[in-house]
């Protein structure tokens, strides 16, 4: 059986200006990742979804319910932070970075909260300026010969 251990590191920023480094792995020290110290925030980081015609993609990131993670997420909604989400496999032996295995970069836009937890919603640059996803439509023009139809034989 083989043990794999991610870990979600979060760094937000405002501009150039550094906000917090997050990570929600070690509980008892900071994680050094990228050359940067990382402190423990107990979350959850769903990871992106977007709508069926490409526009709207979003994330969440869950906090626990406490006047500290509060205050976090209300200053980042209100400063419109930019969060940076490095979804990264450990080595379960000496829990050390071994493989980033996903880069994200968001916005963040909105927040709920509820005394159970408080849910950041993250969003991409390009739904921040309410622009489009560009959809590529496959043209003959662009791709060569295409198929009519679905029967496709092998002579």
């Amino acid at each position: 059986m083989t043990i794999e251990a991610i870990t979600t590191f979060v760094k937000f920023t405002l501009g150039t200006q550094d906000k917090g480094h997050y990570q929600n792995s070690n509980t008892t020290t900071a994680l050094t990742y990228d050359s940067e110290s990382y402190d423990y925030l107990p979350f959850i980081y769903n990871g992106a979804t977007r709508s069926t015609q490409g526009d709207n993609i979003e994330s969440l990131l869950t906090l626990a319910a406490n006047q500290l993670s509060l205050e976090l997420a209300h200053e980042a909604v209100v400063q419109f932070w930019a969060a940076e989400v490095n979804t990264v496999l450990m080595n379960p032996t000496t829990f050390l970075p071994s493989r980033t295995l996903t880069t994200e970069n968001w916005l963040v836009s909105s927040m709920n909260y509820n005394a159970e937890g408080i849910q950041l919603r993250l969003i991409t640059s390009i739904d921040a300026v309410t622009a489009s996803v560009p959809n590529k439509v496959l043209l003959e023009k662009t791709v060569g010969s295409l198929p009519v139809t679905a029967r496709i034989s092998n002579i």
